[in-house]
C-alpha cells in the first residue's frame, strides 16, 4: 500500500516561502567623546542597549528588516564609547498567514542579523581600543510576544 499525501496537505506546506537575499550593514556609527583621558582611568563601563527594527516592505514578497542597536559604555556619568548599528536584511517571505508574517518579520528576521550585529560591534569596539563587549544573546521570540501582550492590553484598555 503506498503512503500518498493529501493534495491539500501538500498544497500548505508549499504555500509558505523563506529565504534570504542579502544581509547587509546600513549604517554605522562610533564615537569616543572622552578619549584619551577615559583611556587613563580604571574603570568597569555599564553597558546600556537600546534596540528596535525597521521593516520596510519592498514589494509584494520582499521585506527589508533592519535591526537597530546602541551601546553605550559609561564610567559613572562619563561616555566610554558609543556604537550604532543598523544592520539589515532582505527577506523573501511569500504565502504566510499575517500572524505568521508578523512574527518572521519581528522575531524570526531580527534572530537571523543579530549575530552580525553583534560582531560588528565587538569589531568596532575592540579597534576603538576598549576591551570586548559581551552581548548575550536576545530572546526575540519573548520580546515579540510581550509586544503582542502589550497591545492587547492596549486594546482592551481602549475599549472600556
Amino acid at each position: 500500500m503506498e503512503n500518498t499525501p493529501n493534495p491539500a496537505e501538500a498544497d500548505t506546506a508549499t504555500q509558505e516561502e523563506f529565504g534570504i537575499q542579502n544581509i547587509y550593514t546600513k549604517d554605522i556609527s562610533f564615537e569616543t567623546p572622552n578619549s584619551p583621558q577615559i583611556f587613563m582611568e580604571q574603570w568597569k563601563p555599564h553597558l546600556e542597549l537600546e534596540m528596535s527594527n525597521d521593516i520596510n516592505k519592498l514589494n509584494e514578497d520582499i521585506y527589508e528588516v533592519v535591526l537597530n542597536i546602541t551601546a553605550t559604555a559609561k564610567l559613572e556619568e562619563k561616555t566610554a564609547f558609543l556604537v550604532e548599528v543598523h544592520q539589515a536584511g532582505l527577506f523573501v517571505l511569500k504565502g504566510f498567514t499575517e500572524n505568521k508574517l508578523s512574527y518572521m518579520l519581528h522575531s524570526y528576521c531580527p534572530n537571523i542579523l543579530f549575530p552580525f550585529v553583534r560582531e560588528t560591534i565587538s569589531n568596532l569596539v575592540t579597534r576603538g581600543g576598549f576591551q570586548l563587549p559581551l552581548l548575550a544573546p536576545i530572546n526575540f521570540d519573548a520580546l515579540y510576544t510581550q509586544q503582542l501582550q502589550q497591545k492587547q492590553q492596549e486594546q482592551k484598555a481602549t475599549i472600556n
